[in-house]
């Protein structure tokens, strides 16, 4: 699995944790930044993650900012994008399992990096279930224009 992940400058700690876990996984990753701590626009942060991901470039994205609602807001405005604002385990195994998201959005702000990591991995190891699921995903797509 290829991930592609990137921040604002609200959630570059929070990234950079979930870095590591990335490398402690031995995941395929591309960091897309930002590498300051300098103020940036989050749609600049959002939008490149989440057009790799829906071309097929990535398999899933992560992105972080301060609450994780406008990198979530941003990504879903990109046609083949289900990005989830996760901020416990639970909704990371459903959104997976239910929503088939193919981004992961969290807030720094919001949550520590140790339930981070644990959302985090969850959602990077839990599978579509498919089934009953697909149908309610595909309404999703033809939603999309």
């Amino acid at each position: 699995m290829k991930i592609a992940i990137s921040s604002d400058h609200g959630g570059n700690n929070l990234r950079k944790e979930i870095v590591n876990l990335l490398n402690e996984l031995g995941m395929e990753y591309q960091d897309f930044g930002p590498h300051t701590d300098d103020s940036v626009d989050y749609p600049d942060y959002a939008t490149p993650v989440a057009e790799r991901v829906a071309s097929g470039e990535f398999d899933r994205g992560i992105l972080i900012c301060g609450t994780g609602i406008g990198m979530s807001i941003a990504a879903n405005k990109v046609k083949g994008i289900r990005c989830a604002l996760v901020h416990d385990v639970f909704s990371a195994k459903a959104t997976r399992g239910h929503n088939d998201s193919n981004v992961l959005a969290m807030g720094e702000r919001v949550i520590g990096p140790g339930l981070a990591r644990e959302i985090a991995e969850t959602w990077l190891t839990e599978e579509f279930e498919g089934g009953r699921h697909q149908k309610r995903v595909q309404k999703i797509s033809d939603l999309e224009k």
